[in-house]
């Protein structure tokens, strides 16, 4: 009878559990695999945009499995099929830049030279960049956004700082600084204020802090100053570059989950999307590892993910789980998948 009696109960728990359909694992594709920076020397990418043609574009971190490169960094643009249509070396920058993207009032494309600590603006055909901003010491420019009137705000990782300058540069001032923005001290990643973006109202600015796992938000005022910040959520493993949808679900890369991590608007969980899944032969990541940038397509049908493959020692860091996993890719990649969000399926009991 007992042995009846648990088998019965156990039944009646796995059927009153709701199969969580909506933590859907598969489906990730490699988009493209990046031909290396310099021959010889592939390079992992962080920053990624979809520009108005509707083509990606992504730019070299400058790290590898060896360590760092030397040299400008590189920007690739990709087609929505995954051909590469150019690769293009960004003149007068250092090997290492991260977020970037198009303004949408002015069109300028703007790319974060972290190595050098200042914004470029760069032509996205020719590679030729201009100084957009004075470079920042001790800065760790990490992800850039806009509001509606085309001015740009940019994460300090390292200063816990937004920056913000108008949609034509200049001298950036510090938009918001709080110490809900810095790194910490001793953390791992060790970058505090990372992806940005604004909702769909543009009156609230959410900010990834990877070190503490925790997605910040800073409301905007009438006048357009920064109200104070706070946290929203919490206990997301290492919160990378966000992306926010037409319902203000916001959709974040855990880098160190190696998932793509979606929360509705009252910072409830509702969807976890994507794994890693080893490497094939030839080194390259199958899933993601270490996603660090998201992007969706000009229709909303395909998210679009660079897999920095980061190996954090290389960055002066303490060794995260992935660490190990990212010495042994030989190329770097781009990824993609159904920018869906699958139902919780709730089933009676």
């Amino acid at each position: 009878m007992t042995r009846i009696w648990c088998a019965a109960v156990l039944l009646g728990l796995m059927a009153a559990v709701p199969p969580a359909s909506a933590w859907d694992r598969g489906d990730v594709d490699v988009l493209t695999v990046l031909p290396d920076a310099t021959p010889g020397q592939p390079s992992g990418v962080e920053g990624l945009t979809v520009g108005p043609d509707g083509n990606i574009y992504v730019s070299t971190f400058g790290f590898n499995a060896n360590g760092a490169l030397t040299g400008n960094a590189v920007l690739y643009v990709v087609k929505p099929n995954g051909n590469l249509l150019r690769k293009v070396t960004i003149t007068r920058s250092s090997p290492h830049t991260l977020g970037l993207g198009f303004n949408p009032v002015t069109g300028a494309l703007l790319v974060l030279d972290f190595g050098a600590g200042k914004v470029l603006q760069v032509d996205p055909v020719s590679g030729v960049s201009t100084d957009f901003t004075p470079a920042i010491s001790g800065s760790g420019l990490n992800a850039l956004t806009f509001d509606k009137v085309g001015n740009v705000y940019v994460s300090d990782s390292f200063l816990g700082v937004i920056w913000k300058t108008g949609p034509h540069g200049g001298t950036p001032v510090a938009w918001a600084t709080n110490p809900l923005l810095s790194p910490g001290s001793g953390l791992t990643p060790p970058f505090g204020a990372n992806g940005v973006e604004f909702n769909n109202a543009g009156n609230v600015l959410y900010v990834a802090n990877t070190a503490f796992h925790q997605i910040i938000q800073i409301p905007v005022k009438t006048d357009g100053s920064a109200g104070s910040p706070s946290v929203f959520i919490t206990g997301i493993n290492a919160p990378d570059g966000i992306a926010i949808d037409r319902d203000d679900n916001i959709w974040i890369c855990a880098n160190q989950e190696d998932d793509i991590v979606v929360i509705d608007k009252t910072g409830k969980v509702i969807a976890k999307l994507g794994d890693f899944d080893g490497f094939n032969r030839d080194g390259v990541a199958r899933g993601l590892l270490f996603p660090a940038s998201l992007a969706f397509s000009l229709d909303r049908k395909s998210l679009y993910v660079s897999n920095l493959t980061l190996n954090l020692p290389f960055a002066g860091a303490l060794p995260a789980v992935d660490s190990a996993w990212t010495l042994q890719a030989k190329h770097y990649t781009v990824s993609v998948l159904p920018a869906v969000i699958p139902p919780l399926e709730r089933h009676r009991d």
